[in-house]
């Protein structure tokens, strides 16, 4: 039977998808990039915010079209909204023929096959013998290292999703980045809800500083990036820090959502603590790490928010000096603890202050950009530019796929790149986000390209891609 899917949301909704294709593919189905072509359609969904939902819900329709005018007979809906609105969908979309929770992933063979998918009896989390394919390009890869989280952010529903906190096994991470590294892979990324609290459930002190440290010293033929996503900033110990500095292969770069600077605002999220205390974690990690990006993001608009609060945080952005930044106007999410408070900022006012503090960082970045102008750098080819045939695209270490910028090539050298080779890149153009370079060295003697993947992102008319929203 052909499938097709599509996955929305973050990286770690992607690992599911991925894990669902594997599952079905393990079974001896085949994965379609057509939904012309497929016979069963899954979308898997994302409902964090306001315009996740509604991306989500189109999405649905949309492929609904297919099953009405095309071979699909049958529509799965997976994830997140589902965990949110199963019954609403099971009641109001008739066009949907099967539902699955978070926590039923390993049911999607039965729900395309138009079995009664069952109620997982725990709350689920793949291995490293999970059946799995692959859908980013065959040089990065992520690797779920935890599921859920226990962290009481009123404005977060994902633990209702996700449920409570859980570490994958040591030697289950290890024994899927060994092998990842083997098949080729020049890019790990380790994401979960939290990966700052991994190993914490299994009594492991430290645990991601020794999980890096551990997959630093697998041996691979060719030089490799290892990150990790999402710290909660009282999480970043002083260990993980050393960790990252003394070790080439783990690359200088912190994400660090801290969501806001205003004390009383960050009280009202329960977060905790300020943006005073945050420049002083900011200066330790500079201290520690030397040449490090830091990427952060912020909620603006959230209940309560003053004109003061906003002004504090626009402060503490032309304090702190991000690498990256991401910035969210604050949804108001009817499960979350944020719904039920007062003092709730009007649309327009949310949109504005989002406005001037991605403006404030706009021009830090292009100041930080031009400072690169002129420097050379390692770089990890993507392949031909989306935007134009005559220029290329790679990324610095400290660029993490699909939300930081990137690095345009518009000279070779005279030596033909190759999608995942990692090349040294002079800097020579600067922009807001994005940087130019030219290539100042020679291919990778023993580089081989790599192989098509097994299951191919297209876009355009007639085709079903797997999309990763920001």
């Amino acid at each position: 039977m052909k499938i097709g899917f599509v996955s929305l949301g973050c990286p770690k909704n992607l690992v599911d998808t991925e894990v669902m294709m594997g599952q079905l593919a393990s079974r001896g189905h085949e994965l379609t990039p057509d939904p012309q072509d497929a016979e069963v359609i899954v979308v898997n969904t994302c409902s964090f915010i306001d315009p996740a939902k509604q991306e989500s819900v189109d999405t649905i329709l949309e492929m609904a079209e297919f099953k009405k005018r095309g071979r699909a007979k049958r529509l799965v809906v997976a994830g997140c909204l589902v965990e949110r609105y199963g019954k609403e969908i099971a009641a109001k979309m008739p066009e949907v023929d099967a539902i699955l929770g978070t926590n039923q992933v390993e049911q999607i063979v039965a729900a395309c096959e138009g079995g009664d998918p069952k109620v997982a009896p725990e709350p689920y989390l793949y291995h490293d013998g999970t059946p799995r394919v692959r859908a980013t390009p065959k040089h990065f890869a992520y690797v779920k290292i935890a599921e859920g989280c226990d962290h009481p952010c009123t404005f977060c529903v994902i633990p209702q999703y996700r449920g409570a906190f859980r570490s994958r096994r040591f030697e289950s991470v290890v024994m899927e980045v060994s092998r990842l590294f083997q098949e080729g892979v020049r890019e790990v990324n380790l994401i979960g809800q939290d990966t700052t609290c991994y190993g914490e459930d299994l009594g492991i002190r430290d645990g991601l500083a020794h999980l890096l440290e551990r997959l630093s010293r697998i041996e691979t033929p060719h030089p490799k990036w290892v990150r990790f996503l999402y710290a909660y900033p009282n999480k970043v110990s002083q260990k993980l820090l050393d960790t990252i500095a003394a070790q080439d292969s783990l690359v200088k770069y912190i994400d660090m959502p801290l969501q806001h600077a205003s004390g009383e605002v960050l009280r009202r999220m329960k977060r905790g603590s300020n943006g005073d205390q945050f420049l002083k974690l900011l200066e330790r990690v500079r201290r520690t790490i030397p040449g490090v990006a830091i990427r952060s993001s912020f909620i603006v608009g959230f209940p309560g928010e003053s004109q003061q609060d906003f002004d504090e945080l626009c402060q503490f952005a032309e304090a702190a000096r991000f690498d990256r930044l991401g910035v969210f106007t604050y949804s108001d999410e009817d499960t979350s603890g944020s719904f039920h408070l007062d003092g709730k900022v009007g649309g327009r006012d949310r949109y504005n202050r989002k406005r001037r503090l991605m403006a404030i960082q706009r021009r830090i970045s292009a100041k930080m950009n031009r400072g690169l102008v002129g420097r050379e750098f390692p770089v990890l080819v993507e392949g031909p530019s989306r935007e134009t045939d005559l220029l290329w695209e790679a990324r610095l270490a400290t660029q993490a796929p699909e939300i930081d910028g990137i690095c345009y090539i518009n000279d070779d050298n005279g030596h033909p790149l190759r999608p995942g080779e990692m090349r040294r890149l002079r800097i020579v153009e600067a922009h807001d986000y994005d940087l130019v370079g030219e290539v100042v060295d020679l291919p990778e003697a023993s580089f081989q390209p790599m192989p098509p993947a097994l299951f191919p992102i297209l876009t355009g008319p007639g085709s079903l891609p797997i999309s990763r929203g920001q």
